[in-house]
């Protein structure tokens, strides 16, 4: 490719609305174009890197054996009603109407589709293990779409489906999929962890996201530096704390704590550590008729540790909390404690609540809490004299750096990480939901084993540019950038035989089968380098008069910090022996 046959667009500066690294350096090397909130034009530069991303995830999903297809963008809502999701997807899933007053969904993901497939189409087990995958849009309807296309209302997804005859298959082509996964992202170039994670919305319990780590990432993930253990934060368990409960060693007391409604500021105020005060979280449970009225509702309070945040996902697994709840109204709360937030606790209620209680402080003893008085505490409160033992114990929290590994392989820490690919095991979810059936071996009709498995192919290299990115602008690996090799002649149209070189060297580059652009624009030097620094081209190999003279030339890497000079005669060897494996 010659520069002055391509479209090359790039910016001084970064729009305004543009918050983060990539959003910036993508829209400033002219790979994106804002359409409208959440919507963007990928220019030709930004769709050759998702044209390789797509390549790479394309070859290995064929060599894992899963068979391409394309699903509607638009589907009939009667699918999505079959699994309810219709309704509790919430506005996320964007729902139209034809003309005639239809009911469709614009896909945010495809399982419906896919399981109409395969109840119509996989008739027998003979048929069965089959994987379908597509790469396609999708569109989600973000409250807030915002950092470009890490969270964008429009994007493209590669999805995949698995159907299998029982559960022991359909884990096994789950981990055909996690292995295929892993050979993607490695073939990426990107520095990345697989995490255990929740399933979330999609349903199932065996799953795993593929973080790539950038100190930018939304997502925290755990991990143990001496162990192969990773999990998400939502996912990571944080172990009860080992040895038995100490004794209590002070009485209880109601404490002036004047002005104080925070934990921190209670320890403060107190001269105590923050770990040995309980934080008070108040929920509520609706139970509704048939015409979805609230017949009556129960108020749940939760103690955990002053220092310590709760992970609603593990708190949405606690038995009666796992139907969905809610935080709890300042009347229910006022009529309960007899008091605002903020000196909240469990000694001394009004109406009784059920108490769900973390592990951590189900061992504490002598802490504090609120006295359910305004500007008041209880200090030196106990289990078993002052309350009696907690009868519910569940991990509620989110982990904190240093907590034990769950494996006993050492201690956690944390990174930030961006999610740019899942896989789940579902189960019969869908097939349940949608009667999905084949014909065992036995003669009988039996639900599919279904797992579903996502990359995002437009997040990827925003997350790249996340973690790869200076001063300058992108470092693109050599797998996803947009050209491998760029040449730069220096006002060629004074030197012919810089020009020469230059044409003789792009042929050989093309002959090597190099992803190679030759600037022919005739900028100046300065203008062109920087262009070429902001867009991320991996390799540089600049031809100019002077070093022509002397027989060699510049070879370049985007992460070298000066060039080097090469003998004309070398520099293909050379640049061949830079490139990527």
């Amino acid at each position: 490719m010659k520069a002055s046959q391509f479209f090359i667009s790039t910016l001084k500066e970064a729009p305004a609305d543009a918050e983060v690294v990539s959003h910036q350096l993508m829209t400033r090397a002219g790979l994106i174009k804002k359409l409208g909130a959440g919507v963007y034009s990928y220019m030709p530069m930004g769709l050759r890197v998702i044209q390789k991303v797509e390549a790479i995830v394309r070859e290995e999903m064929n060599r894992a054996g899963a068979v391409e297809l394309t699903m509607p963008v638009v589907q009939p809502a009667e699918l999505w009603q079959e699994t309810a999701r219709f309704d509790s997807m919430g506005p996320e899933l964007l729902r139209i109407k034809d003309r005639h007053g239809r009911d469709y969904v614009v896909q945010p993901t495809s399982e419906e589709v896919v399981t109409d497939i395969a109840r119509q189409e996989l008739r027998s087990y003979k048929q069965l293990p089959k994987n379908f995958y597509q790469i396609q849009t999708k569109f989600r309807d973000e409250r807030r779409p915002r950092f470009g296309l890490m969270r964008g209302r429009e994007f493209t997804m590669k999805d995949a489906y698995s159907f299998d005859r029982d559960q022991a298959a359909a884990k096994a082509s789950y981990q055909v999929m996690a292995q295929a996964y892993r050979r993607i992202f490695d073939r990426f170039g990107l520095t990345y962890r697989a995490v255990a994670a929740d399933s979330g919305a999609i349903g199932g319990d065996l799953s795993e996201e593929f973080q790539v780590i950038a100190a930018t990432g939304e997502d925290a993930i755990v991990y143990c530096p001496g162990s192969d253990y990773a999990a998400n934060m939502e996912k990571a368990e944080a172990l009860a704390p080992a040895g038995p409960r100490p004794a209590a060693a002070q009485s209880m007391a109601k404490t002036p704590t004047p002005g104080k409604a925070t934990c921190a500021d209670v320890a403060e105020l107190l001269g105590v550590p923050l770990q040995s005060t309980v934080k008070s979280l108040v929920l509520a449970t609706d139970e509704t008729n048939e015409a979805g009225e609230i017949i009556r509702s129960q108020v749940w309070l939760l103690l955990l540790r002053g220092d310590h945040d709760m992970n609603e996902i593990k708190v949405a697994k606690v038995p009666g909390l796992d139907a969905g709840f809610r935080f709890a109204t300042l009347a229910e709360i006022e009529a309960h404690f007899g008091c605002t937030p903020g000196y909240l606790g469990p000694v001394g209620l009004l109406q009784p609540v059920r108490i769900v209680v973390d592990r951590e402080v189900a061992v504490m003893s002598d802490w504090i809490c609120g006295a359910n008085a305004v500007d008041f505490h209880m200090t030196g409160v106990n289990w078993g004299r002052d309350l009696p033992e907690p009868e519910l114990v569940a991990d509620l929290r989110n982990v904190v750096a240093g907590d034990r590994s769950p494996d006993g392989q050492g201690e956690l820490a944390i990174e930030r990480g961006i999610e740019v690919g899942h896989v789940f095991y579902l189960g019969t979810k869908y097939s349940k939901a949608m009667n999905a059936t084949f014909l065992g071996e036995d003669g009988k009709p039996a639900l599919f084993e279904m797992g579903c498995y996502g990359i995002g192919i437009t997040r990827l290299p925003a997350a790249a540019i996340e973690q790869n990115h200076d001063e300058r602008g992108i470092i693109w690996p050599d797998a996803i950038a947009p050209f491998t090799v760029v040449l730069c002649p220096i006002t060629p149209e004074r030197f012919p035989e810089v020009k020469a070189q230059a044409g003789q060297l792009y042929a050989q580059l093309q002959s090597a089968g190099v992803d190679v652009i030759l600037d022919d624009r005739g900028e100046r030097p300065g203008a062109m380098f920087a262009d070429w620094e902001l867009i991320g081209v991996p390799h540089r190999v600049t031809i100019g008069d002077r070093a022509l003279k002397e027989g060699q030339v510049e070879y370049q890497h985007r992460r070298d910090a000066a060039a080097t000079k090469v003998a004309v005669s070398d520099i293909l060897a050379h640049v061949l022996g830079r490139l990527a494996p």
